[in-house]
């Protein structure tokens, strides 16, 4: 781990430096797994923001103007780090998130497909272009960056989120200012370390570590040009709002209950498998985890046992150790308010047919609650309706694929769905007429590849222009379209020049 992460509280990064945060107060950092404190984070204040704004605003100038090969090679150079300090990255992540190491080793792996799209930006960032649309003259159009962006970030993904950002958005000649969450920020400083490693100029990205103080001073900074944001739905909600308000562009990915229709015909020992590795993976503290499950009556009660099943196999723990499946969730006060889920879904009259409680009790120390499986549940229950961020799953019982449809289509989230069938004529339906943005067929995680948007629909989503992919492309740039004509020497007429101007 980094020096400059141990013993000691962590300090903002602006302008190349490590600089202590002007504030009085800090939270501590501790290991989800053990409780042990592994540091103290900053809570900002909003001169700390002017300041990380004012150093990236300076390196702008000279930023934009570099070739953008050039800006694609350090991007390169720290794809290429990432590589080489995996383990490293994938121990720090699992101690300050919880999760597994394989599961944070797949985070980084994750994060570098969105560095190995940035390094493309010089074809993504090309024009177009359309000679002689009148008489000698010529169109095109250019894409130019913004100014100052900035990127607020979950706990989660410490590592891959803050890549769906960063990476686009400097190769497209921006500058950065991170703000990660306080629950996780220890990654954070070794991603500004790798960065400088690789050769990029000071003030570039910058790290200002906070909560709420932060964030809003980033969504009213005059010279912050754009908003990232990925959390929760009213936070996101929120941020659209506040940002659009002082005319910034903004994409606010929020939150999700994805849900899963299990058909008859499927292999229902195979989805119940796949089911299980999304509801409880990474401790459902994923924006694409399966969360409810809605299966057709006459299978319901084969999928319940296989899902039981599934989860009584998998090993809890601490994330650094071998064999580990489950890890905690990110802190004491979030699991009591999810065990506070768990009360009122049995309140309710859901059927509570695996209490995770009980495997958390052979781990005190911690913040552990095992695969926990609601039956019988309905749409207008709270532990459907809302997102619980934990390893939750609720199951809905259907009469047919229709009644699933309209199930699912009750929820105010879209982010994603999944069906589980071998039948072709009710995939290619249910992909055409489910409502939401990211949809898989027989795939438990429908989390695209980076180069394709992260596309969710409903309240799973604030914006225009989703992360990812060339919508990412599109939201981090502006365009400029130019109509050109030349004369030759000695011709002072206008010719016959057929652009009309309303």
């Amino acid at each position: 781990m980094s020096t400059t992460t141990v013993g000691n509280p962590l300090k903002n990064y602006i302008g190349g430096e490590w600089v202590e945060s002007q504030t009085s107060r800090y939270e501590d950092i501790p290991n989800p797994a053990t409780g042990e404190l592994l540091s103290r984070v900053p809570l900002s204040i909003r001169e700390d923001v002017d300041l990380a704004v004012q150093a990236a605003k300076a390196a702008f100038v000279g930023w934009s103007a570099t070739p953008v090969v050039d800006r694609a090679r350090v991007m390169f150079r720290f794809q290429n780090l990432l590589f080489q300090h995996q383990d490293e990255l994938a121990e720090m992540i699992t101690k300050e998130n919880g999760k597994n190491f394989p599961e944070a080793q797949a985070e980084i792996l994750r994060g570098i497909e969105m560095v190995e799209f940035a390094c493309g930006m010089p074809t993504l960032l090309m024009g177009e272009t359309l000679p002689n649309i009148a008489n000698q003259i010529d169109g095109q159009v250019l894409r130019f960056p913004l100014g100052v962006v900035a990127g607020i970030t979950p706990f989660n993904f410490p590592m891959m989120v803050p890549m769906w950002m960063f990476p686009i958005a400097i190769a497209a000649g921006n500058t950065f200012v991170l703000k990660p969450s306080e629950r996780t920020p220890i990654s954070s400083v070794r991603i500004a370390e790798l960065l400088k490693e690789a050769g990029l100029p000071d003030g570039v990205f910058n790290v200002v570590n906070g909560a709420h103080d932060v964030v809003n001073s980033l969504l009213d900074h005059p010279d912050v040009k754009a908003i990232s944001f990925v959390g929760s739905q009213p936070v996101a909600e929120y941020v659209y709002k506040t940002a659009a308000a002082n005319g910034k562009r903004v994409q606010a990915l929020a939150g999700a209950k994805n849900h899963h229709l299990v058909m008859p015909d499927t292999d229902l020992r195979r989805a119940a498998k796949t089911i299980a590795s999304s509801a409880f993976g990474c401790a459902g503290e994923r924006c694409m985890a399966a969360s409810a499950v809605v299966v057709v009556e006459e299978v319901a009660d084969q999928l319940i046992s296989h899902l039981i099943e599934e989860s009584n196999a998998l090993s809890m723990g601490n994330g650094l150790e071998e064999g580990v499946d489950l890890g905690p969730v990110i802190r004491d006060s979030h699991l009591s308010k999810v065990h506070d889920y768990i009360e009122k879904g049995v309140a309710a009259g859901a059927d509570l047919v695996r209490d995770g409680r009980e495997d958390a009790k052979a781990h005190p120390d911690g913040y552990f609650l095992g695969p926990t499986i609601f039956d019988k549940a309905n749409a207008e229950m709270v532990i459907v309706r809302d997102e619980i961020f934990a390893p939750v799953l609720s199951v809905m019982r259907v009469k047919d694929f229709e009644d699933g449809l309209e199930t699912i289509s009750r929820s105010r989230f879209g982010n994603g769905a999944t069906i589980y069938t071998n039948n072709g004529k009710w995939g290619r339906e249910f992909v055409q007429r489910v409502e939401a943005g990211m949809v898989g067929v027989n795939v438990g995680v429908p989390a695209p590849m980076g180069f394709f948007a992260f596309s969710g629909w409903k309240q799973s989503f604030y914006g225009d222009l989703h992360a990812n992919g060339k919508d990412g492309v599109l939201f981090y740039t502006k365009k400029k379209t130019v109509t050109s004509r030349w004369f030759e020497d000695g011709d002072t007429s206008i010719g016959s020049q057929k652009v009309f101007v309303k």
